[in-house]
């Protein structure tokens, strides 16, 4: 009973592998059929406007993106088959159309136009319990902008000396001569502190090898009058030092000589310091006359002093100082310099910018 059953297992098993090899060679033929046509796909922009010629002018879209060969889906292997056996259709002409790129900013141009207020006006009391700010146009003062190269040579940066300027003219008549005389203890105190913020401020410009002559000049004024005021010796090294260098950038600078001078006679070295007042006299600065005049009083030349004076008094008669200074050698005064001290105005230590 078992014999059968196996036999007709094994014939039903033949029969299958019979079906199956002949599926494969079915499948395996080439297709003997012919490809039906491809239809025609519709166009996927529509022109902007068709000149003349004929030739499609297209609408240019910046915006436009354009997806790459990665992003696009997997066609169908049938459709993959179409494609390759369909006829190559030739492409319209499409001249290129220039894109103009779109602005990534917005240019402004500053143009003038009336001045108008914002914000409360407390000068009016809106504010209650805020006291009204006083100002009066006298406390309003201006100075004017002063650049000077601040390295030898063509195209050199500028530095803004106005503020130092405006505090050397302040301060000149109080502590450019030794020795300084001030109205009060805090005007000289604040005279100092100031002298010290400018002369770190100037340093590193006055220190390079190629600083220009107003830079040295200003510097060589600085340091002077901190060793006058009794700042330290590095002062009057670096006074030294820099108006020499002030001296070889320019040799007919009528204020180098007598600055150069006017150190040298006052520090004691009046023979040294003669040479150059003697030069700035020739020069035309009127004030190397006076601190000639100096050096022959501490010299024990007092009539040399004052035939000086009086022979420059003739040829300035409009400077008061002269005569003020010609009163003190007669009264058996020693220092033509120690005048009643002006009145300044030097504010507490405030920062150079």
């Amino acid at each position: 009973m078992s014999q059968p059953i196996n036999l007709v297992k094994h014939n039903k098993s033949a029969t299958l592998t019979a079906l199956a090899a002949a599926c494969t060679l079915m499948l395996s033929a080439p297709a003997l059929a012919a490809t039906p046509d491809v239809a025609t796909a519709p166009a996927a922009t529509a022109p902007s406007a068709i000149d003349s010629s004929k030739r499609i002018i297209r609408r240019a879209n910046p915006d436009a993106t354009i997806s790459s060969p990665q992003s696009n889906s997997v066609q169908p292997k049938a459709a993959q088959q179409n494609n390759a056996t369909a006829p190559t259709q030739p492409t319209p002409y499409t001249p290129a159309v220039p894109v103009a790129p779109k602005p990534t900013g917005t240019t402004q141009v500053y143009q003038r136009g009336p001045i108008t207020s914002t914000g409360i006006d407390i000068s009016r009391g809106q504010l209650n319990g805020i006291p009204t700010p006083q100002v009066r146009i006298s406390d309003i003062s201006f100075v004017p902008t002063l650049l000077i190269p601040q390295k030898t040579g063509l195209g050199t940066d500028k530095l803004d000396v106005s503020l130092l300027d405006d505090f050397i003219e302040d301060v000149s008549p109080n502590a450019r001569h030794y020795p300084p005389n001030f109205p009060n203890r805090s005007q000289r105190h604040y005279t100092r502190e100031k002298i010290k913020v400018l002369t770190e401020w100037i340093e590193p410009y006055a220190s390079e090898p190629d600083a220009s002559y107003d830079v040295l000049l200003r510097a060589a004024k600085l340091n002077g009058m901190g060793r006058n005021l009794d700042l330290g010796s590095d002062y009057a090294v670096r006074a030294g030092q820099y108006v020499d260098r002030a001296i070889k950038a320019k040799p007919d600078s009528g204020e180098a000589n007598f600055l150069y001078g006017m150190m040298l006679s006052e520090g004691g070295g009046f023979k040294e310091g003669k040479k150059y007042l003697d030069k700035a006299v020739e020069l035309g600065y009127t004030e190397a006359e006076q601190s000639l005049a100096q050096s022959d009083l501490l010299s024990d030349r007092r009539n040399e002093a004052l035939e000086r004076l009086r022979r420059l008094e003739q040829q300035v008669p409009d400077n008061s100082i002269i005569r003020q200074q010609i009163k003190l050698i007669e009264d058996g005064k020693y220092y033509i310099w120690d005048l009643p001290a002006p009145d300044i105005d030097v504010k507490p230590n405030t920062p150079i910018t």
